[in-house]
């Protein structure tokens, strides 16, 4: 009989991905970004018909799309090479070519905000004037005319919601990921959505219901984010309806059928909810998903949901609200390879350093593939979790014999506020325990050695990494950083402009901290970096700069080390290019392969 080899890396790659989506009106259409051919660019498919062709022609990473009311044009945010510079552009309504709309110098952002109820005024954010804050501007589009709505102040200050008689404005202000304030604008009166901001919470995801009441989700006095609702007339809070345990996300609203959709996080899954908000009725939905990205709500009450499991990548569902059914749109699957050939992770707990709870994603590669090594996964953020969703490199390596090992350290995100905020003002310490917590954890399980263990990381991962590598070199094989940040004095004041303003709170003050700062920059442990070392760095990276990868791999090969070096000269903070995510991983696969004890 004929017989195949086994797939090759390349074939999990040529998974896409799908950013974000959205639906026409009439749901007709559903227009997504994806690099299907490539390279990332908008896509429609026409319904009920669900093939995919090319509807904007851009290949760069779309930041949102939004359909005009009367089918007159879609908008879409578009940057340059990763710069993360987005600026807002037209497209015809049958598609073409993205005509530039709101834009100016290519250093700047441009950020969609809201689009009114006629399609003929054009919310938007900019960093133009006031780069550390943010403004908000009104572009009226029948005569291009562009007004000042708001002028941001004491941290970046964002257009959240606009009524529907456009008079009255929510904007929330961000002080950190764990402090964003929310207040109506009416006039020149600004009036606090909750009852006191000078306590650490979050505001987020306000809709209004009518022109005086403003629903939102926010974990005021509370450790998981509720549904809240705030009266504009008699200036009154309400918390409405909470979860237990569980963090609502993705708040949206059904005016015709007067009802809410929304998803909590728990953990490292998500779960999908309808609210009737006149009987009071919390409905569960069942969703073909492990973790949602994306929710389309349209007037017929249908959904639409962007999301993924552990074994299949991100794809675009509809749910139709009369027989409660669900379709898949999308197919994005991993070529040749069958959902039961991959990993479904078990989720384990441990104890840290102090006591506390870890719980962690373990991924074992199946026994007749199992090379008996293993990499230990810190994820990015940090204020962020590893989750039961799909990544083609996890499915890469576990094909290749690596288990994974993948924990949601203290600051991670779905275990309530005060475990994310445990990692504020302390990058290296806690975090870094709790990770040294799990490698004992794998080694007290028998699932690996320390001559069998890698370590790899992306952003904070790269950054712990980094860390670790320098702390305890002794505990692993060789160490892989995706664009980590090697010195926090470098990295805080490398930042964009309009994360400085949260970063006294996130990181901490290299002046006043400056103890701190050096004993939690992995550059003040090179003495201990000695194990071999691959570095990956997208040149146009605003969030973590070229400069700070330069910096780490020039310092260990002054001292001799082994560092290969791979820059892409066209990515930013992530690959959006299929070849160069293609490229980054089998050069990350080969030196892995090159660094066991047999190779």
């Amino acid at each position: 009989m004929i017989s195949f080899p086994q797939p090759t890396v390349e074939q999990f790659f040529r998974t896409y991905a799908i950013t974000n989506f959205t639906v026409t009106p009439d749901e007709k259409r559903v227009i997504f970004s994806s690099n299907l051919n490539g390279k990332m660019n908008v896509w429609a498919m026409d319904l009920p018909k669900t093939f995919p062709y090319l509807f904007a022609h851009h290949d760069e990473s779309c930041s949102f799309l939004k359909c005009d009311p009367e089918n007159r044009y879609v908008l879409a945010g578009f940057d340059k090479d990763g710069d993360e510079n987005h600026q807002i552009y037209a497209i015809p309504p049958e598609g073409g070519l993205p005509q530039a709309l709101v834009t100016g110098d290519p250093q700047e952002k441009y950020f969609f905000a809201h689009l009114s109820e006629d399609g003929e005024r054009l919310y938007y954010i900019t960093s133009e004037g006031n780069s550390s804050f943010l403004n908000t501007r009104i572009r009226h589009l029948q005569d291009e005319k562009d007004t000042l709505l708001h002028v941001g102040e004491a941290g970046p200050t964002v257009l959240e919601a606009v009524s529907e008689q456009e008079k009255a404005f929510v904007f929330t202000q961000m002080y950190a990921n764990t402090y964003i304030t929310g207040f109506v604008k009416i006039g020149e009166e600004q009036i606090p959505l909750t009852p006191d901001n000078k306590k650490i919470h979050v505001v987020f995801d306000p809709v209004f219901v009518d022109e005086t009441t403003i629903y939102f989700l926010t974990d005021y006095e509370d450790e998981y984010t509720y549904l809240a609702k705030f009266d504009i007339d008699s200036l009154t809070f309400c918390k409405v309806l909470a979860v237990e345990q569980e963090s609502i996300n993705f708040l949206k609203w059904n005016k015709q059928q007067q009802c809410f959709y929304f998803v909590t996080e728990k953990g490292v899954m998500d779960r999908l909810y309808r609210y009737n908000l006149a009987e009071k009725e919390l409905i569960t939905i069942k969703a073909p998903l492990d973790t949602v990205d994306h929710l389309v709500v349209p007037k017929s009450g249908n959904l639409y949901v962007l999301g993924r499991t552990a074994t299949s990548p991100a794809n675009i569902y509809q749910y139709t609200y009369n027989d409660e059914s669900w379709t898949m749109l999308t197919n994005n699957r991993v070529l040749g390879v069958a959902s039961e050939e991959m990993v479904v992770p078990e989720v384990v707990t441990y104890s840290s350093y102090d006591g506390m709870e870890i719980e962690a994603l373990l991924f074992k590669a199946h026994a007749h593939y199992d090379n008996g090594y293993t990499i230990f996964w810190p994820h990015g953020g940090p204020q962020a979790a590893e989750r039961k969703e799909f990544r083609s490199m996890f499915q890469a390596l576990l094909n290749r014999g690596y288990s994974i090992f993948a924990p949601n350290f203290r600051g991670s995100t779905g275990y309530g506020a005060s475990f994310v905020k445990m990692v504020e003002q302390d990058w290296g310490e806690g975090p870094r325990l709790d990770c040294l917590e799990g490698i004992h954890w794998l080694f007290n399980n028998g699932i690996t050695s320390k001559d069998k263990l890698f370590l790899v990381g992306g952003s904070y991962g790269g950054y712990m990494a980094l860390l670790l590598h320098g702390r305890h070199a002794d505990y692993f094989k060789a160490v892989v950083d995706i664009f980590g940040p090697s010195d926090l004095f470098t990295f805080v004041k490398s930042v964009p402009a309009h994360w400085k303003p949260i970063m006294e709170r996130w990181l901490g003050d290299p002046e006043r901290d400056e103890e701190r700062f050096m004993k939690d920059s992995p550059i003040t442990y090179l003495d201990g970096m000695t194990k071999p070392m691959l570095v990956i760095q997208g040149a146009k990276d605003p969030r973590v700069v070229k400069a700070e990868s330069d910096q780490i791999v020039a310092k260990l090969r002054e001292k001799g080390r082994e560092v290969e070096y791979l820059v892409l000269e066209d990515e930013g903070h992530g690959f959006s290019k299929k070849e160069n995510e293609i490229k980054v991983y089998q050069r990350m696969l080969d030196f892995l392969d090159r660094h066991q004890d047999n190779k």
